[in-house]
């Protein structure tokens, strides 16, 4: 592995994208300029990459009388349109993907590895969309299970909630979106976007592309704004659902403020894997390097904790620091480069004086630490204190803690002896111990045999306690973004 060291040059790629000097937002499907910009910086090295134009009240209001004048319209639409637009949309992700990649690696900081992956999943996102327009149809109910249902006959179907209001984050600025813009497309809502202030770039790409579609004027509005003008995404009760992406000081206090409206949030987490006895060791030493340190584990289900049966734990740690010892940080546009920066090098300093908290509280340092600038080397530590930011707050950056357990039992406590619950992976050959993680761990979800990172587009996704309310995952959005309606005929 390279050193991080303070005297480092990094080489540069003159091959990238070049972008525009301004790029415009967009108010009800439409590009508009305005009087104030926001500025975009490459996160590797903080030079300017281009403006995006910052959307005043004015047109965050505009937006929301556009939303609300185009819903009738949409619930009616017919699905071979809805179908047609989003067929649109993949083909000109297909076409732009090489553009888009390089734009999630200059804003993000994201690998250009990843930044593919994520290209990749933006188009799988859509396609599933695609695939499941018309699919939540409803259903015939028979009332006669009691003597006053005989000679009724009931059905009910799913009817699109109206506009919603998007908030999105930076670590997914394409994905992430298209998580929630896609099911909207699906179900025939139209809604307001406002993307994240540090990645705002991507979102407007996605605009691009879906202001040359048939969607009617007012079906999407994508809006960069100050985070006072984020107060009219949550509290305007023309707005019938929000979906926020984010942290959770931030979501819990939208959710307070949000009123009648539903309110799906997906939050943070320090995602635990356990190892045990019976597990591949080899395996799970691979799987667990990516999930820890994909995105500089700026995921929300990075692998920050990692609970190993104390039978295999040398050998496991000792396999570990040397798959992390080999890889790679620095500039995210070289194809070697295994870590990009961190989103800012705040967020760096952050996270590096969390990790000499740690060892002057008794942790162990077993490999990196070492920081230039936005960049943090991958980093592994051992018996880290329970009650230290690092343990029991959201690291997500590219840290991961080493421990041992003894009985399985207890490793179930001491995953559930967190304020989050998103994810949890465990590594095993012992079914029991699967089924039983499954029924016991506090998180929305138990993956086995592979890492809490892993995520399908289409599984339902989202957390319990600090970690978020509501479930994403496309047909899941798809259900959140419309309500049921019975009818009874005598």
């Amino acid at each position: 592995m390279r050193k991080v060291e303070n005297d480092t040059v990094w080489s540069m790629n003159e091959s990238f994208l070049t972008l525009k000097p301004q790029y415009p937002f967009f108010l009800a499907n439409s590009p508009k300029m305005s009087q104030r910009f926001l500025s975009v910086e490459d996160k590797f090295d903080g030079k300017k990459l281009t403006e995006v134009a910052l959307a005043t009240n004015q047109d965050i209001e505009e937006a929301i009388a556009a939303a609300c004048e185009v819903a009738p319209l949409l619930r009616k639409q017919p699905l071979f349109e809805r179908k047609a637009i989003l067929s649109f949309c993949i083909q000109q992700f297909e076409k732009r993907k090489d553009e888009l990649a390089q734009a999630l690696c200059l804003e993000v900081g994201k690998t250009i590895r990843d930044a593919r992956g994520e290209v990749g999943r933006l188009i799988d996102t859509f396609t599933l969309a695609l695939e499941e327009v018309g699919k939540l149809n409803g259903e015939v109910m028979s009332l006669s299970t009691t003597p006053r249902g005989v000679g009724y006959q009931g059905f009910w179907k799913r009817f699109p909630i109206g506009p919603c209001s998007f908030i999105s984050p930076f670590n997914f600025p394409l994905n992430l979106t298209a998580h929630k813009i896609a099911p909207a497309i699906a179900v025939g809502c139209p809604f307001i976007l406002k993307p994240a202030s540090r990645t705002p770039l991507t979102s407007l790409l996605l605009g691009e592309i879906l202001a040359e579609t048939t969607l009617p004027k007012g079906s999407f509005s994508i809006l960069p704004c100050p985070r006072e003008g984020a107060d009219l995404f949550t509290t305007d009760e023309r707005l019938k659902l929000l979906s926020f992406t984010g942290s959770p000081e931030v979501g819990w206090d939208l959710k307070g403020r949000a009123g009648k409206k539903r309110v799906v949030l997906e939050l943070g987490g320090n995602a635990a894997c356990i190892v045990d006895q019976s597990a591949d060791l080899k395996d799970a030493v691979k799987r667990i390097l990516v999930g820890a340190f994909y995105q500089s584990g700026q995921s929300c289900i990075s692998v920050q904790r990692i609970f190993v049966q104390e039978t295999i734990y040398e050998e496991f740690k000792t396999c570990l620091i040397e798959g992390t010892k080999k890889l790679r940080a620095g500039d995210p546009k070289e194809e070697t480069t295994d870590l990009g920066p961190l989103i800012s090098e705040s967020d760096a300093i952050r996270l590096q004086s969390w990790i000499q908290e740690a060892v002057t509280k008794g942790a162990t340092l077993l490999c990196g630490g070492n920081r230039k600038r936005s960049v943090l080397e991958a980093t592994l530590l051992e018996n880290v204190p329970d009650n230290l930011p690092i343990s029991c707050e959201e690291a997500f950056g590219p840290v991961a803690l080493l421990s041992s357990y003894r009985h399985f039992e207890d490793v179930l406590t001491s995953v559930n002896r967190s304020r989050f619950g998103l994810q949890a992976g465990i590594f095993t050959s012992n079914l029991s111990h699967a089924l039983r993680a499954w029924d016991e761990l506090e998180v929305g979800g138990v993956v086995v045999n592979e890492v809490p990172s892993w995520r399908s587009d289409a599984m339902p996704y989202g957390g319990i306690k600090d970690s978020g309310l509501g479930r994403e995952g496309v047909r899941f959005a798809m259900e959140e973004m419309t309500e049921l309606r019975a009818l009874v005929l005598r």
